[in-house]
């Protein structure tokens, strides 16, 4: 039993350090997101934002079995992270010019924010619960109760490493948004960052057992894991260094 126990407290870590990585790009998302608002309203759009993806994410391990068989879902959301990486991006470099009528373009009020922190939120949400459930499902099974389809155990650890990476996101998150006001380039890297993860999506859909247009092995090969983090962390790298130059600029 104390075996059992310490093999769960091994995955429970490993989970925490999983989601507190993939809360990084998140968070910088999130961030970008909300920093148009008063600062005052930041943190509120990030807990209402955060507490509604909690809520899903909650009542998404419930039918975690359900869901992993849609691939559909899948594409769905590396659909929408695609989307607002480009869209993003294309606004970015229109920001610099104006209406015809020489006001500046109108930003999301604050509700607009919060929905779109919980949209990009449950997107990301899907990369990091079938990473979780991949991990869980390799427990030995815990009790002879069952939640959503999975064994309560490890239903317990799932739950637990997605809350305590919230918890990260929601912190984070406020940090990168001082950060990105030091380093504005940041924003887009952040949006690439979202490409990326939508880009890691969609090659998990095409590996879908049901489609299989990829090897189902090749989302989690050592080489598609490792081209997967050099890129994330080369954008992420090159965003900091262009912010530093362009600061060293002005200064």
């Amino acid at each position: 039993m104390e075996a059992i126990l310490l093999e769960y407290a091994w995955v429970l870590v490993v989970l925490i350090v999983l989601e507190g990585l993939l809360a990084a790009d998140n968070a910088v998302v999130m961030a970008v997101m909300v920093k148009h608002l008063p600062h005052e309203q930041q943190k509120k759009a990030l807990f209402y934002g955060l507490f509604g993806a909690f809520v899903f994410r909650f009542a998404a391990l419930f039918m975690i079995t359900f869901l992993v068989n849609i691939w559909q879902i899948q594409a769905l959301g590396a659909a929408y992270l695609l989307f607002i990486s480009i869209k993003s991006i294309i606004d970015q470099r229109k920001g610099g010019e104006a209406h015809p009528d020489g006001k500046k373009r109108k930003q999301s009020g604050f509700w607009m924010t919060v929905v779109k922190v919980e949209l990009a939120d449950i997107a990301f949400a899907l990369d990091s619960m079938l990473a979780a459930v991949a991990l869980a499902v390799t427990l030995p099974e815990l009790g002879d109760f069952h939640i959503g389809g999975i064994n309560g155990g490890q239903f317990t650890v799932m739950l637990l490493g997605g809350l305590i990476g919230l918890i990260i996101m929601r912190f984070a998150a406020r940090q990168f948004v001082v950060l990105l006001e030091k380093f504005p380039t940041l924003e887009t890297a952040a949006f690439l960052i979202v490409g990326w993860v939508g880009v890691k999506l969609v090659v998990l859909t095409l590996a879908h057992p049901a489609l299989q247009i990829l090897d189902p092995e090749f989302p989690h090969s050592t080489l598609w894991q490792t081209t997967f983090w050099v890129v994330l962390v080369g954008i992420a790298l090159n965003g900091y260094l262009a912010g530093v130059r362009s600061n060293k600029k002005k200064a």
